[in-house]
């Protein structure tokens, strides 16, 4: 799991502005989904060709958070990092240029629907009710990258709750188009991996300055089941 550290300059200044390191008091489960990025087999598995050996280790706080946010009556959302031959020409600034050859067909061959480097981690708990979305972007609100905006609209959902792989890719592209599409969004600093600390810690500040409410598994499980615990008592 990442050592995560808020850099106090950061804390200092986003308690300035308003008042607290965190955005938003609570939330409403209804309106809320827990996004799921890319914890597929091309970036979990041992020597997968997008290996992230610390995304393993998140997932039982995913799953935490998934029975939670089901639980409380939200949605549930996975993502699939998806690649077809198409995309190597719409997206050729990426393929081109920031791979080798070698790997851009590697990443073809692992994210194409249907190839196990596309399939959700096995450890990863999936309901019948979940979501599953394939995004052919980094940032799945990209225009045309996918349709979660559409489904999300659909259901009423106004909050995201994000998770996943990598941090300071799908993560945080994911989550800094989320906020200026008007969700209220949740990062969840023991819910997301990277390849490094300082990487991870690099996004997090971001996110907390001026994207999210970045936030640990315990204090967002807390929020929701507040919520929860009210619903039911009423």
């Amino acid at each position: 799991m990442h050592n995560v550290q808020l850099s106090a300059s950061i804390v200092d200044r986003v308690t300035a502005r308003r008042g607290g390191l965190h955005v938003f008091p609570t939330i409403m489960p209804a309106r809320t989904a827990l996004i799921v990025v890319d914890l597929q087999n091309g970036f979990m598995a041992p020597g997968a060709v997008c290996e992230l050996p610390l995304a393993r280790e998140i997932v039982p706080n995913v799953n935490r958070l998934s029975a939670a946010t089901r639980a409380a009556g939200g949605m549930v959302v996975f993502l699939h990092q998806t690649f077809r031959p198409e995309d190597l020409v719409s997206w050729s600034t990426f393929f081109d240029h920031f791979s080798t050859p070698g790997r851009k067909q590697a990443l073809l061959e692992a994210f194409t629907p249907g190839s196990e480097g596309h399939a959700l981690w096995p450890a990863l708990v999936v309901d019948k009710d979940d979501v599953l979305v394939n995004k052919n972007r980094f940032g799945a609100f990209v225009p045309g990258s996918s349709n979660l905006h559409e489904i999300l609209q659909q259901h009423g959902i106004d909050t995201l709750i994000i998770t996943g792989t990598a941090t300071n890719v799908c993560c945080e592209s994911t989550a800094r188009d989320a906020m200026m599409m008007n969700y209220k969004v949740f990062f969840v600093s023991d819910g997301n991996a990277t390849f490094a600390d300082a990487e991870h810690n690099a996004t997090l500040n971001a996110m907390a300055h001026g994207f999210c409410d970045v936030i640990e598994t315990d204090e967002m499980l807390g929020l929701i089941k507040q919520v929860s615990a009210q619903r039911s008592a009423a």
